[in-house]
Formats: structure tokens, C-alpha cells, sequence
């Protein structure tokens, strides 16, 4: 068995009917007084999700930032970093799904640190080595609401899209992960179905990814074969239950354990390439990762098929009868999940140009999540994935 190093951050999370109400002991516990709700505008026009989030702050709450946008845009997370310093909030909750999480991570990196996301994001050194800033400044204290299933919730990287460039830009702070989590089901209620979909099914993608990846750690396994488990057996039901809390609740649950899972493994190809694609698309990412999962599956598995034995086990239910490989009968088992939840199966389905894979493809190979991927990807790689999946 190979050496390894398991690093898990403490956790508090309260789940179920009436979690809410643990909101102001925990804004106490850290000293803060002035906590700013980060969002998006459907959530802020939300006729009871933020009056709720509101009255469990009490006195503390300062105001609402309203602006988070689809990938945490560079200037947004800026806007928001200038709105909290403007009104002196020593404390942030990001209400929402990933992309109001990353943009509190990043705004709260900015706020402290000053300057521009670029400047602090991970960069090539000059021997082509992706190198982290050290971020040593102390960051405001993070409570997270998720109202979707996103793997982002316990983490403490923040990917921010560079509008000029297209380049997504990674952050990475230890001091930014959340002191709080909180799964309310009122809010839960909050996100559309089809966005619930999209969330679960990048927890999917991701598990799975990690799963792959090339690492021999019993401990991330077993939260990423846990979290496979409970995707494909909860997300099917929920499309026929879509208004179920205690199945929503479990797949945010999922989302967590595949988050704290890929810290120890890292992601793939499916996130890197999907990380590119996203802001170009017209689907949520993890539509697109469900598309791209098979195809990178059946390129990962010539290398390392041994390792789809620990996903076939969670996916039991829906591998075929017909004997196959492990990495077969895992990647027959995908399609089929797949096909019960009626996805798109064809990137031409996403609104991406063929004519633009070379450039997102460029894109992805800058990509951290890379890093672990258990075959060398190269730039022709990518593109050969992008015309499989299109």
C-alpha cells in the first residue's frame, strides 16, 4: 500500500427542519456581529428564502450582496469584495449553489488580501509548475446555506472566470472553508429542479473522477464509493419524488462527501474540460459533466482499468447482466443511470462550436484539476474527448 496523507478540516453542519435556528449561536461562537448574505438575484427575489435567512441573523444581518453570477465572474467577486469592505461586514454568508459559495471564498481572498483575483490565483512558475500564492492574511469567518447539492460547499478553492481571457482562475485559501454549514429544507425548496439535476449529477462526475484518480487512500475511497452509492440510488427516486426534503438533504449530503473525498484525490479530466466549457454553454456544468463522464471513463480506463472495480461496487444496480470488464460494466452502468434520468448525451445539445475546441482545450490544460488524473492528458487528447462526446 503507498504512502499517504489524509487531512480532514473540522466540519460544522446542521441538517433537517429548524437548522436555521443554530445560525446566531454559530455567527456568536466566532465573534462576528455584521454578516452579509452573498447571493444571486433569483434567491434575493425569493418571496421567503432570504426573509428567513434575515430573521435567523437577527441584529447581525447587514445587508444583502445580490450580484453573484454563473461562475463566479472576476469583476463580481471584486464587486462583492468592495460591497462587504463598504459595509464593514466582518462575517459572510453565501446562500445558493456554487457559484454564490465560490464568489464569498474568492471576495472574502480579495477583501483581505487586496488586489485582483489574477494576481493571487495559482500561475505556471517559469519552470511550468503550477504554483500557489500563499494567502496569509486572516479571512472573515463563512457560513454556507447551500440550497443545491454542490461539491464546492466544503471546500477552500475558488474558481473565478477571467471574462477577458476565458483563463478560470483558481484560488486557494485553508482559511476560507466554512466555519458553518447549514442544510435547511425550506431552503432546499428553493432550487428548481432541473438544477438539482444538474448539482447531483456533477457529484457524480466527481466521485467518479476521484475514484479513478491515482491515489491508494481507504479513506477518500470510501467517502467517494459512499457518495456514488447514494447518487445513483436517491437521484432517480427524486425524479419521480421532486418535491421530497429528506431525498434532497441526502444528496446534499453526497455533495459533501464527495467534496471532502476529492480534497485527498484531486479531480480529472471531466472537471478540467467542463471547468472550460462551462461559461460557454448553454447547460448547467453538470449536465456537461454528465455527458463527458463515459467518454473520459473509457480513455482513463486504458491505463489504470484495475481501479474500476471500486466504482462498479456503488453502481451494483445498474450494471448490465451481460459479463464485462470492470471498467465496461462501470461505464455501462453510467450510460444507464444516465438514460433513466433522461440527460443530454451529445455536447451538440450544450450550444459549443466545434470550431472552439482547440481553444477550450488550450484552456483546460491550464486546468489544476488535471493534476491527478490517472493517464497524462494532452492538448490532442482533450479535443479527441470533445469530438467523442459531441
Amino acid at each position: 500500500m503507498k504512502s499517504s496523507a489524509s487531512v480532514f478540516a473540522s466540519h460544522r453542519i446542521y441538517a433537517g427542519e429548524g437548522s436555521l435556528q443554530q445560525l446566531q449561536a454559530e455567527v456568536r461562537r466566532v465573534g462576528a456581529s455584521r454578516v452579509a448574505v452573498l447571493c444571486g438575484r433569483s434567491l434575493a427575489a425569493h418571496p421567503t428564502a432570504l426573509g428567513l435567512v434575515q430573521q435567523a441573523l437577527g441584529e447581525a444581518y447587514v445587508g444583502v450582496f445580490d450580484k453573484v453570477q454563473a461562475h463566479s465572474p472576476s469583476q463580481s467577486v471584486v464587486q462583492a469584495a468592495d460591497w462587504l469592505r463598504d459595509h464593514g461586514a466582518d462575517a459572510v454568508l453565501a446562500l445558493g449553489g456554487g457559484s454564490a459559495i465560490v464568489t464569498a471564498r474568492a471576495a472574502s481572498i480579495v477583501l483581505a488580501e487586496g488586489g485582483l483575483p489574477r494576481e493571487l490565483a495559482t500561475h505556471r512558475d517559469e519552470s511550468g509548475r503550477l504554483v500557489s500564492p500563499r494567502l496569509l492574511k486572516n479571512k472573515i469567518p463563512i457560513f454556507v446555506l447551500p440550497t443545491t447539492p454542490t461539491t464546492a460547499t466544503p471546500k477552500t478553492g475558488s474558481a473565478v472566470h477571467d471574462e477577458q481571457t476565458g483563463d478560470r482562475l483558481a484560488l486557494f485559501d485553508p482559511k476560507t472553508r466554512a466555519t458553518c454549514i447549514i442544510i435547511e429544507p425550506a431552503l432546499l425548496a428553493t432550487a428548481p429542479d432541473d438544477l438539482f439535476l444538474s448539482a447531483s449529477l456533477n457529484t457524480l462526475a466527481m466521485a467518479i473522477s476521484g475514484l479513478e484518480a491515482d491515489h491508494d487512500n481507504d479513506l477518500s475511497e470510501a467517502l467517494l464509493r459512499h457518495t456514488v452509492e447514494m447518487v445513483a440510488t436517491h437521484l432517480p427516486h427524486l425524479q419521480r419524488d421532486p418535491g421530497s426534503f429528506d431525498l434532497r438533504q441526502r444528496l446534499v449530503h453526497a455533495s459533501i462527501l464527495c467534496g471532502q473525498g476529492t480534497d485527498l484525490t484531486g479531480g480529472g479530466v471531466v472537471t478540467a474540460v467542463s471547468h472550460s466549457l462551462g461559461p460557454e454553454s448553454d447547460v448547467a456544468n453538470g449536465i456537461i459533466n454528465a455527458i463527458l463522464l463515459p467518454h473520459a471513463m473509457r480513455f482513463n480506463a486504458q491505463v489504470v482499468p484495475h481501479r474500476y472495480e471500486r466504482i462498479v461496487a456503488p453502481l451494483r444496480f445498474w450494471v448490465p447482466a451481460v459479463q464485462q470488464s470492470a471498467a465496461e460494466s462501470a461505464i455501462a452502468a453510467v450510460e444507464a443511470l444516465l438514460r433513466t434520468l433522461g440527460t443530454p448525451s451529445t455536447l451538440r445539445d450544450t450550444g459549443v462550436k466545434p470550431e472552439r475546441f482547440e481553444s477550450l482545450a488550450a484552456h483546460a490544460m491550464n486546468d489544476w484539476s488535471l493534476k491527478n488524473n490517472p493517464r497524462q492528458v494532452q492538448d490532442a487528447d482533450i479535443v479527441a474527448l470533445l469530438r467523442a462526446a459531441w
